[in-house]
């Protein structure tokens, strides 16, 4: 049974000292429709490309574990219907010698063994409203607890309570900076009500900030709060209307519990018009290329 299996381009970029960005594989085969799923996941890939940065897409084929695939790997999790596999799930599928897709928690776990220190993603998982009954709350966060990678993100989707999540990555001594901005973002929106402690500007500070983490054996990940560009993110009033709305039809249906999220995103992207997931799309590629810009400066850190 393989561990892990890197990819002959991500293991000699490793070996070599060069930036290398990793990319989950959930967004391509859950969160976006066929066949807009494999167009993105090869434009994300070639972003990085483009910078001269390697991508290193994960997810889990016949049990093993994947750091970085070929164009077969890509079009398989565009176009298979694979398990959603977080951190827990791994053994299983590799006992099985089944496939899936990571989340964030698993791709930013089997990065971070492979040696590589920045992830780019959509949005972070985090604890969802009403979590004090339902106890629903993401693998994402306490992953980053204990794993020492960097990853951007455009905050977390404000289906979720957005409070809370920033208060359980304080506990977790997980630092969250804002890239070019003193305000959390939230998903579809540049801001939410939320003011960050910690700002930076360039993705060279993003890069010292992780150098004085390892220097002083810091273990956990980073977030990175990298805000969508402000002409590209969702109307506020179209998304709050939209927001509201969804948080009605999940009452009337009388949606509970962990089934309520995957129903209001469900129901965003139909009373949107598909509008949110554009706006995802947009999100998702200016992550990807802040990564590849942080890569960068950590691989010259390191020369």
């Amino acid at each position: 049974m393989t561990a892990l299996q890197l990819s002959p381009e991500v293991a000699e970029a490793l070996d070599a000292g060069r930036p290398v960005v990793a990319l989950e594989s959930t967004i391509v085969s859950h969160g976006l429709p066929r066949p807009r799923n494999h167009e993105a996941a090869v434009e994300f890939e070639a972003i990085l490309r483009e910078q001269g940065v390697t991508p290193a897409t994960i997810a889990v084929l016949d049990g093993v574990p994947r750091v970085g695939l070929d164009a077969v790997g890509v079009r398989r999790i565009a176009e298979e219907d694979l398990a959603k596999a977080s951190v827990r799930d791994l053994p299983i599928l590799a006992a099985r010698g089944a496939s899936g897709a990571t989340t964030v928690a698993a791709t930013a776990h089997l990065a971070a063994k492979a040696g590589i220190r920045v992830f780019a993603t959509g949005g972070l998982g985090g604890v969802h409203r009403g979590a004090s009954e339902s106890f629903d709350e993401s693998a994402d966060l306490s992953t980053l607890a204990v794993t020492p990678i960097t990853v951007v993100s455009a905050g977390v989707k404000s289906v979720l309570d957005i409070a809370a999540t920033l208060e359980r990555l304080e506990t977790y001594s997980i630092p969250v900076v804002g890239l070019g901005t003193t305000v959390f973002p939230s998903f579809w929106l540049r801001e939410s009500e939320h003011t960050l402690d910690w700002s930076v500007e360039t993705p060279d500070d993003v890069a010292a900030i992780m150098a004085a983490h390892d220097a002083l054996g810091h273990r956990q990940g980073i977030v990175v709060a990298n805000p969508i560009p402000a002409d590209q993110q969702w109307d506020p009033a179209e998304h709050d209307r939209v927001l509201a709305q969804a948080f009605a039809a999940a009452d009337d249906a009388g949606v509970r519990g962990k089934a309520v999220t995957p129903f209001l995103l469900g129901y965003i992207v139909e009373a949107s018009h598909g509008r949110s997931l554009e706006v995802n799309l947009d999100l998702a590629r200016n992550n990807v290329a802040t990564a590849g810009r942080i890569a960068t400066a950590w691989a010259g850190r390191r020369v």
